[in-house]
């Protein structure tokens, strides 16, 4: 299943015709919002969030959603990547997703409410995939706080416990596929991913806005825990 993927909307610049109670970061923000064309082909294909392409293409990419597969999808507010697993794994696969905040029910997955750290939350996730996943997606990223340095530090600490999870539920072959930052500290966590998986590979998909340090790790071929 592919997405269809949005024009360029070139001259079609929306400016806002007031800033009255708005900070200049939030003006900013919203007229990027209003003239981004995934953000547009999002709301027209009843998707929601543009980050739905991103797993969209990153899909098309390396074919990661298989039919029937069992899917966790942590930190899944609003629900795009959920939206996309389940369209693209059709009506046999089971999709549990996970975030602290609450997310609107998505009609075939299951949703649930909780921290993924906590055994709780891990216990739910694994009695509702009733096995163990062959793939987990994380697009979780921390608050910013525009210090490049803490920022890449903060996210590739919460890729690496998504990482500790996704080895705890994983089947062999199964995948895991995790948002990170450009940056220099990341020689840990692929230590980890290449000892655990068959193929490890960076990706930025079309939808990760060009001024955006964002990656995605995409690991394959899960080799079974230690």
């Amino acid at each position: 299943m592919k997405g269809t993927p949005p024009g360029s909307g070139r001259g079609l610049t929306t400016r806002l015709r007031t800033a009255k109670g708005r900070d200049t970061g939030s003006q900013r923000w919203l007229e990027r919002q209003l003239n981004d064309p995934y953000v547009r082909a999002a709301k027209a294909q009843g998707w929601r969030s543009r980050a739905a392409f991103k797993l969209l293409e990153l899909d098309e990419r390396f074919k990661l959603l298989r039919p029937g597969a069992r899917v966790v999808d942590l930190g899944a507010a609003p629900g795009g990547w959920t939206q996309v697993a389940l369209r693209a794994a059709g009506p046999r696969a089971t999709v549990v997703a996970l975030d602290v905040l609450p997310m609107d029910p998505v009609a075939g997955a299951t949703v649930l409410q909780g921290d993924f750290q906590e055994e709780a939350a891990e216990r739910a996730v694994l009695a509702a995939l009733d096995g163990p996943a062959d793939l987990v997606l994380s697009d979780m990223a921390p608050n910013t706080t525009g210090h490049g340095a803490t920022d890449h530090l903060r996210i590739m600490a919460l890729a690496e416990l998504a990482l500790e999870f996704a080895l705890k539920v994983l089947a062999p072959g199964g995948g895991f596929v995790c948002k990170v930052f450009q940056g220099g500290s990341e020689r840990a966590l692929l230590a980890v991913l290449k000892r655990h998986f068959a193929s490890v590979r960076h990706a930025k998909p079309p939808a990760s806005r060009k001024d955006s340090s964002e990656l995605y790790v995409v690991a394959t071929g899960f080799k079974g825990r230690d």
